[in-house]
């Protein structure tokens, strides 16, 4: 088996222990309170061990494509959101061993799943670095910002758990709206992997010609039918589907027609989960959550924001910005990345902010601890997939 052959494996096992190890966590808090803590330690301790498994398995597929690729693989979409995913296994982890909350792995590791299946709908093939990307500091910033990210992802896990015990699911508040708002935005990540992953089996291609930004003449190949097309766009392929719209050149308009697709298809999905499951999804999902310890998970969620914050400064504004003086000759550009970066970065000094000075604890924390990955999710989504800018070669 080639190196390239190996590391696709090994994410393959990683991707298979973390949905089976979630599985063990699902029977770890089954049980009344009286046999709690001994189903606790038997499905726990063997949920752990199978993701300790993944883990080491995900850390393989990463070594071994960054020894194949020459250079850490974090240099496009699938490449950072396989490693993301990951650090936020690790992350998951490390707090559970502090911890030892089973419902955190409950719902830590299918975000991680999920993450890991929408990075598999991007191309995989290693490429070479472009020159704006051969540097140390690709390794020191991009890692450092995704292990940051990672961190505060899971103040995001203990946010939800705690909403879900928390809110009385079966009255139509604003409280139980808005976390059947999250549930439905997981179901669309669903509803994008569906859509790439049905496309590609069909062999779907469309050629374009476009102009960019730049006024150059480029080509391009859309892998979903076309519902909004480059700027100045031709079609060249015969039966294609012609765009219903021109965006202009600030506007990655193939990877807006994905995200749109997704969305139309994530939400025909979340309709016919609501008719099966005849309830709001996160009423459905709720009892998983009933054994939580509230204070814990407050506890957990406030003190992964405040390590993960300071790891994120680093990695996504300090060391972004002496990799752009060295790269591009200023420290600021005002490029979407860039700004979205500090979006999230003021978004959790105003979390502390109230945590400490206002006494935002228990379920206003929670909230704060969703809306930040919120944030940071749609900074990997929308504006990598839509908008254009320096950071383009990412997507």
């Amino acid at each position: 088996m080639s190196l390239i052959g190996l590391s696709g494996t090994l994410l393959f096992i990683a991707f298979i222990a973390y949905l089976v190890a979630t599985l063990f966590f699902g029977g770890a808090i089954k049980g009344t309170k009286q046999d709690a803590s001994k189903s606790n330690k038997k499905w726990g301790k063997i949920a752990i061990t199978i993701t300790i498994i993944g883990f080491i398995a995900n850390l393989g597929y990463f070594i071994t494509r960054w020894i194949y690729a020459g250079h850490a693989p974090v240099s496009n979409m699938f490449e950072f959101t396989t490693a993301f995913g990951m650090f936020v296994v690790g992350a998951f982890i490390l707090i559970y061993f502090i911890y030892r909350l089973p419902s955190l792995g409950l719902f830590a590791l299918p975000i991680a799943i999920l993450i890991i299946a929408y990075a598999s709908m991007f191309p995989r093939e290693v490429t070479p670095l472009i020159p704006a990307l051969k540097s140390y500091w690709l390794y020191i910033h991009v890692i450092t910002a995704a292990i940051g990210e990672s961190i505060l992802a899971i103040s995001a896990v203990a946010g939800i758990i705690y909403l879900l015990k928390n809110i009385d699911t079966s009255k139509r508040t604003k409280s139980s709206i808005w976390l059947e708002v999250v549930m439905y935005a997981a179901v669309l990540v669903i509803g994008f992997v569906i859509v790439t992953s049905t496309f590609r089996i069909m062999g779907y291609e469309a050629d374009f010609t476009y102009v960019d930004k730049n006024g150059a003449q480029q080509e391009i190949t859309y892998n979903t039918p076309a519902l909004f097309g480059m700027h100045q766009y031709e079609l060249k392929s015969s039966g294609k589907m012609e765009p219903l719209a021109e965006m202009p050149a600030i506007v990655n308009a193939k990877k807006l027609t994905t995200v749109v697709w997704s969305v139309l298809v994530g939400t025909i999905l979340y309709a016919l989960l609501r008719l099966l499951l005849r309830k709001s999804i996160s009423r459905f999902i709720q009892p998983l959550a009933n054994r939580a310890n509230l204070q814990l998970l407050d506890e957990i969620g406030y003190r992964s924001v405040l390590i993960g914050f300071p790891v994120f400064t680093l990695g996504a504004l300090i060391f972004a910005m002496i990799w752009a003086q060295e790269a591009w000759s200023r420290f600021w550009g005002w490029d979407p990345k860039e700004v979205w970066a500090l979006i999230t970065w003021l978004f959790y000094a105003a979390f502390l902010h109230l945590r400490l000075s206002k006494g935002w604890q228990g379920e206003k924390s929670a909230w704060l601890a969703v809306i930040g990955f919120v944030i940071i999710m749609f900074n990997l989504v929308a504006v990598n997939l839509i908008i254009a800018g320096l950071h383009s070669y990412a997507g």
